[in-house]
């Protein structure tokens, strides 16, 4: 027998959404099934206790401060049905208990508790009475689905934690990568792993029916293929600091699939990872560190890196920071893995602000308000509160809400210090200025007033992330996805200057190769941060950033003069001769230059590196170095990259487990068990 109780018609039954034929068909299904019936007669009773009861002035009892505001915003709301459709879909029925608390959050709690307290005993459903108990357990601000949830488990039950210990939950009890691999080792099903950090909210799979509509959105990439030097000895690109395809492919893994190939971008993936290189003693922001080996997936090769390592800064000497939190609050963010996490997340960072900081809040559905006016980052009670008050409804006019914030960021500009929009949104935009290239031009004249951007992706089914790699790119800043209210904390806590801290923008780095030594190379990754070789001496030209304490890292895979390679050679020139190669540099494998901009500036400065060749076998490289081509190597394999050699996945397994080395936040030995993850799935494709 069906279990109409996971029906997503069951709720549109209840509330009267079904079409006339659509009625007699599951009716005829619901007489069949009592425990559905009276799951239909809890929707009903409580959506009528809901709409009637919420009408009343009364259940409110807003202060006037809050009606202000309240009435002040001009963004689109949804009707009360609609909202309870969407939260039940999502979670059953014992998710409508939730849905009382959202409602009354806003109310002060012994409020909230007169309100369903009072309600004749006869019309209490065991909804509302699970809401009365977790409002007087200290609940009156939760606004997860599954915290109402009947036979929580362990992890779940945290929730029934007093307000001030949820508090304390966001500083100290956010679960580390260790949790998740508590959960595959005692056999979790893979496609509910994926969760809320230390089970705050155990997030379950999008439904079937849902998964149907996938609209995910990846710009192309094409893997990267040889260029022989006598063709071109430049090699050019853009810095990139994000970490958003690494993320997003563990939130694939944790669902039971692997990701699209397009969503793989290699150097996110290296740089989602720390790296014990060398910090800079002199005047400039970073400092340049070099190591190369053999290449571990092919001998007859060389395998280059160059890592970048920013300058520190101490928390006591952090600028003064204005920041504008730039929240999409659309219809399409009204689903567990969106809005809930974006608003925790914010409170996250809220917590870590101090007097030399300033929040203002934007939202924008259909269109874009001022939920919170520039305020000092020590009235903390104030900004969680309009953090709090926050619901998803209506289209999404981005556009609006990007025009909005930075005209915030302005006006409170701070002249030497943090001036960053944070953008976090699904990349939904349906209304205004909708079309990536309008959004975009938009964005790259709103960074030419030194306002950085940190743009935070969310969701899943309709998740946009070429637009929103694109706009990090185009508005100075960095992108990342949080999958997980611990890469929310990964993110804007333990990397929080690296984040939020620009310590250099519009960096470049170009390499010549020395054709005495190389006959061909690649560069791993940075495919879509490719650079035309004179746009290194461009200053007008646009480049990444680098935040304080960031490392960044960069692979080139070497052939060596002599050895031939598998492609196409250009075929001799009839009007020019090739240039004569520069004796008395014989043992310069290559040199690298890099150029940057200070913060506020507009004048790049250069700096020049040469690189000696050397002999050195893969095993013999430093642990990081080991570490990082292992990562690099997982997501060739991701990207079905023809040129990954003898390389497997278990070797990626066995370098990474040997190489693992310090590993505070547990980072490096998730990386390890979502690459055990991904076998296993390429197994199940094969057999």
């Amino acid at each position: 027998m069906t279990n109409l109780l996971n029906d997503p018609r069951l709720t549109a039954y209840a509330l009267g959404e079904l079409s006339p034929e659509q009625t007699r068909e599951f009716e005829m299904e619901l007489q069949k099934d009592p425990k559905a019936q009276k799951e239909v007669e809890e929707i009903q009773q409580t959506a009528a206790l809901m709409k009637g009861e919420l009408s009343k002035e009364e259940t409110m009892n807003l202060d006037p401060e809050k009606l202000s505001a309240l009435e002040s915003q001009t963004i689109e709301k949804k009707s009360w049905l609609d909202f309870l459709r969407n939260k039940y879909m999502m979670a059953g029925i014992p998710a409508l208990a939730a849905s009382v608390l959202i409602v009354l959050n806003v109310a002060k709690e012994e409020k909230n508790i007169q309100y369903l307290s009072k309600t004749a005993p006869e019309k209490k459903t065991d909804a509302v009475n699970q809401a009365i108990g977790l409002l007087k357990e200290g609940q009156g601000n939760i606004v997860s689905t599954d915290g109402a949830r009947k036979g929580r488990s362990n992890e779940a039950k945290k929730l029934s934690k007093p307000k001030a210990e949820m508090d304390m939950l966001a500083d100290e009890e956010i679960a580390m990568p260790s949790t998740i691999s508590a959960q595959r080792s005692a056999g979790a099903p893979v496609a509910k792993i994926n969760s809320f950090a230390g089970g705050m909210i155990a997030h379950e799979p999008m439904p079937v029916d849902r998964q149907e509509f996938n609209t995910e959105d990846y710009d192309k990439i094409e893997n990267a293929d040889w260029t022989r030097v006598s063709d071109q000895p430049l090699s050019t690109f853009s810095i990139d600091v994000d970490t958003a395809s690494y993320s997003n492919m563990r939130r694939f893994l944790n669902n039971g699939s692997l990701p699209p190939v397009d969503s793989v971008r290699i150097e996110e993936f290296v740089n989602y990872f720390d790296y014990d290189y060398e910090g800079p003693s002199g005047k400039h922001p970073f400092a340049v560190n070099f190591e190369q080996s053999v290449s571990p997936w092919n001998s007859k090769n060389k395998l280059v890196r160059i890592g970048v390592k920013g300058k520190e800064i101490k928390t006591e000497e952090r600028p003064n920071s204005n920041f504008v939190f730039l929240l999409d609050v659309s219809g399409s963010m009204n689903d567990p893995n969106k809005l809930p996490i974006l608003k925790d997340a914010m409170k996250l960072l809220t917590r870590k602000l101090t007097e030399k900081d300033r929040v203002s809040i934007v939202v924008y559905a259909g269109a874009s308000g001022l939920v919170l006016p520039s305020t000092p980052g020590d009235q903390k009670a104030k900004i969680l509160g309009a953090l709090t008050q926050l619901s998803a409804g209506g289209s999404t006019n981005g556009g609006q809400g990007i025009e909005l914030a930075y005209k915030v960021a302005k006006e409170n500009f701070i002249k030497g210090g943090i001036n960053r929009v944070i953008l976090a949104t699904d990349g939904d935009f349906n209304v205004g200025n909708t079309s990536r290239g309008g959004l975009l031009t938009m964005i790259e004249e709103k960074a030419k007033s030194n306002i950085f951007l940190t743009v935070l992706g969310l969701g899943m089914g309709n998740y946009k992330d070429g637009t929103l790699e694109q706009l990090a790119d185009k508005g100075n800043g960095n992108y990342a996805y949080l999958d997980t209210l611990n890469e929310a904390k990964k993110v804007l806590i333990n990397d929080m200057d690296s984040t939020l801290i620009t310590i250099a923008k519009d960096v470049k780095i170009q390499v010549e190769f020395n054709p005495s030594k190389v006959s061909a190379y690649r560069l791993i990754g940075y495919e879509n941060r490719k650079l035309a070789a004179k746009d290194f001496n461009d200053d007008k030209k646009d480049a990444g950033e680098i935040g304080a304490g960031h490392t960044v890292t960069a692979f080139y895979e070497v052939v060596p003069a002599g050895v031939e390679i598998d492609s196409p050679s250009v075929d001799a020139l009839k009007y020019q001769r090739p240039k004569k190669v520069v004796k008395g540099n014989t043992d310069e494998l290559m040199t690298v230059k890099l150029r940057y901009k200070e913060p506020e500036g507009d004048k790049s400065s250069k700096l020049e590196f040469p690189l000696k060749d050397e002999s050195k076998k893969f095993e013999s490289a430093s642990r990081d170095y080991q570490f990082a081509a292992s990562v690099a190597s997982f997501a060739m394999i991701l990207r079905k990259d023809q040129k990954i050699g003898d390389m497997s996945i278990q070797k990626i397994i066995d370098t990474a487990k040997a190489n693992k080395g310090d590993d505070p936040f547990g980072y490096r030995q998730e990386f390890i068990e979502n690459v055990e993850l991904a076998r296993e799935l390429y197994k199940a494709q094969n057999q």
